[in-house]
């Protein structure tokens, strides 16, 4: 089913869902951080995006990524699973997003940023983000730099 949001919105309007979102870390080699500004929140975050009805996080991840940034990624292991982080987006819709957070790498494409989801991209040191719109993110990078793997929160 495309636009899943669209269609559970259409049931419930802006109550409290839970949904599924993947993300992913996307590492440089000079140990950066792929982060992006969000066009509908107009902060920043780790690309990914909301599971569809029939995919994997698998496939969700590979999709929102090319849409998002125009990159192929190769996906080299779980950073974590995000599950207790709640979020009322611009519009008023409420959610407690199941979070899954990917450590990946450019395996080609090139980094485009002019897309309906994206106002820019970047690389960043992890020591240096900017504030992060979503705790979830925050999180995932912190575990990141701490070398933890396949959290659980």
């Amino acid at each position: 089913m495309p636009d899943y949001i669209k269609w559970i919105r259409s049931k419930i309007g802006k109550e409290m869902a839970i949904l599924v979102f993947v993300n992913a870390c996307i590492i440089n080699e000079k140990n950066e951080i792929l982060i992006q500004r969000r066009r509908e929140e107009n902060e920043w975050g780790l690309p990914g995006g909301a599971m569809e009805l029939g995919e994997s996080a698998e496939e969700t991840l590979r999709r929102e990524i090319k849409e998002e940034t125009g990159l192929e990624i190769k996906i080299e292991k779980l950073l974590g699973l995000y599950t207790k982080y709640f979020h009322t987006y611009p519009n008023g819709d409420k959610t407690q997003s199941v979070v899954i957070t990917f450590i990946c790498r450019r395996a080609g494409g090139e980094l485009q940023s002019e897309n309906a989801e994206t106002l820019e991209l970047a690389y960043i040191a992890p020591e240096n983000m900017p504030p992060l719109i979503f705790d979830d993110n925050r999180d995932a990078i912190q575990d990141y730099m701490n070398g933890n793997f396949g959290v659980v929160r």
